[in-house]
């Protein structure tokens, strides 16, 4: 009986054995550990069944194995039986199919995984995800360069998924995406509690030649060059300089695009706000040359407020001439402040008029009808230049060359760096002109011949040249000309002929032009005239006398 019942339990024991599910090959399994030796885990899978595993395949990525005989285990069984007679199981197939169902959902999902950095490969670095491993690319790893990576090697922090394929067995995460999408959380949220007008404290990140970059505690803004000071700033360094902590002003907050500009020239005084009263025009102040361009050249007059000498201001005497060849940069100079705006922010300035006229000066030191010298800089179709004090030019026109010549033919005797002398006409300092005069040194013969006689008076000429048309005459060196039918009064001795050079004849000047410079004579005129006063004083043809008699009459009481 004792038998029976032995049998009896044996068989359903075995019953209950084979009724239990025989582990699938291929699969998870869990497993108690009872025993650990050389190196090893020895795991009961059940079933009968056990197998050994390497204790390294338990260890985080650098650090020991915590595992000890009676802990449960998960373990990926993939033979239930191999030559030894032993379970074929692993440990880190078991954790990375584990990972792997992890990854996958949490893809899905789009949520973040964590893991911890543990190696370097080639373009990047690899990461453990708690049994899986990921590639991790060197532009993936922050948001900026990072020259070392020693401080995130095997610290546990979240990776973004970018792409896995788990036939393959590739897992592609990013660090950065994280960064960024926290970075973009944190400026929203700074973003959305700045308003224009705010000051707030920031450090200088970058500079760049149009301003630098200020980070607001995880925002950046940009502080434009042309904000960092009321005065002219040629460069953002000569400001501001990388790490230094500012205190600036929000100017303006774009908050589709997150875009901030910052100010700190707003933090200060505007100089702008009193410059009108504190630079009346017509006043005089030293400043420094900041600026130069081909139209004038900008001058500081005070930190922020500068103002334009345009070049038609900048030289009496140099009118084409290059801003750039008249000051320098950084030169201090004197200046007259000719205009103000100050809605425009625009001082006008003048160079020139802290320096005399040079016009005025000229005229002072030689009024009109002075005598002056210099040197022939020009010679145009209508006159002469001539070089004068104080570096300006008189002209001396044509006109005024020689009282007897025309000006081509007396313009032909001069040559640039002739030495002139001439006589001061007119100045006139508003329009910047000097009329010179060289004829006027010597007396005018027309004036000289034309002394004490009028129009009506008889002079006596020589005669100095014949021709067709009448004879040329001299009066007191000044040439006149009297026509063939101004010879006589009658018709007949109206013969250029009969006169000879040299003879001295009585005519009669009929038209005295001073402007013109001419004088007319007329022997025809005289002879009407002497007839005329015949008749008077000797009687008349009603008398019976004739006209022979009452000249013979008054010839001969004239002793001719």
């Amino acid at each position: 009986m004792a038998s029976t019942a032995t049998m009896d339990e044996f068989e359903a024991l075995l019953n209950e054995s084979l009724e239990k599910e025989t582990p699938d090959e291929g699969s998870v399994v869990k497993g108690t550990v009872i025993a650990i030796e050389n190196g090893q885990a020895v795991i009961d899978v059940g079933f009968k069944a056990e197998g050994r595993v390497d204790l390294k395949e338990f260890s985080a990525h650098g650090k020991p194995a915590e595992l000890k005989p009676g802990d449960t285990v998960e373990v990926f069984l993939e033979r239930v039986e191999n030559a030894r007679g032993e379970a074929a199981i692993s440990r880190e197939k078991a954790r990375r199919e584990e990972a792997w169902d992890r990854l996958e959902a949490a893809n899905d999902k789009g949520e973040r995984v964590e893991g911890a950095i543990f190696g370097r490969v080639k373009g990047g670095f690899t990461v453990d995800l708690g049994g899986a491993v990921a590639f991790l690319p060197g532009s993936q790893i922050d948001v900026r360069p990072v020259r070392d990576v020693g401080p995130l090697m095997g610290v546990p922090q979240p990776f973004q998924i970018l792409k896995m394929d788990r036939r393959r067995g590739n897992i592609v995460v990013s660090r950065r995406a994280v960064l960024e999408e926290s970075r973009a959380e944190q400026r929203a949220e700074i973003v959305a509690k700045l308003k224009e007008g705010d000051v707030v404290d920031g450090v200088v990140k970058n500079v760049t030649d149009y301003g630098a970059f200020v980070d607001l505690g995880g925002v950046d803004g940009l502080l434009h060059v042309t904000d960092m000071a009321w005065r002219r700033v040629n460069h953002p360094s000569e400001i501001v300089s990388i790490g230094e902590t500012l205190k600036v002003q929000v100017i303006k907050v774009n908050k589709e695009t997150q875009r901030i500009s910052l100010g700190m020239k707003q933090l200060m005084a505007d100089p702008w706000d009193s410059v009108e009263t504190k630079y009346p025009i017509g006043s005089k102040w030293t400043g420094r040359v900041t600026n130069i361009t081909d139209y004038g050249a900008f001058v500081e007059l005070e930190a922020g407020v500068e103002g334009l000498v345009h070049v038609s201001e900048m030289s009496w005497t140099k009118k084409n001439v290059h801003p750039g060849k008249i000051v320098s940069t950084s030169q201090e100079v004197e200046v007259m402040v000719l205009d103000v705006d100050p809605s425009k922010r625009r001082v006008s300035l003048g160079l020139k008029q802290c320096l005399q006229n040079p016009w005025e000066a000229f005229l002072e030191n030689n009024p009109a009808g002075s005598e002056v010298e210099g040197e022939v800089k020009n010679i145009t179709e209508f006159g002469l230049f001539i070089g004068l004090d104080g570096d300006i030019d008189g002209m001396v026109h044509l006109s005024d060359l020689d009282w007897n010549r025309s000006g081509e033919e007396a313009m032909a005797e001069y040559k640039k760096g002739d030495l002139v002398r001439a006589v001061v006409l007119d100045v006139d300092t508003e329009k910047e002109r000097i009329s010179l005069g060289v004829k006027q040194l010597g007396g005018d013969p027309f004036q000289e011949a034309t002394k004490g006689v009028k129009r009506g008076s008889v002079v006596t000429v020589i005669v100095t040249a014949i021709e067709d048309g009448g004879i040329e005459v001299e009066h007191d060196g000044m040439k006149a000309f009297i026509r063939r039918s101004d010879l006589s009064r009658d018709r007949a001795e109206q013969r250029p002929d009969r006169f000879s050079v040299g003879d001295r004849i009585d005519a009669k000047i009929t038209n005295l032009d001073k402007a013109q410079r001419r004088i007319s004579l007329s022997i025809k005129a005289r002879e009407i005239d002497d007839e005329k006063e015949a008749v008077q004083q000797y009687g008349s043809s009603d008398s019976g006398a004739s006209l022979g008699d009452i000249l013979g009459a008054a010839l001969k009481d004239r002793g001719e």
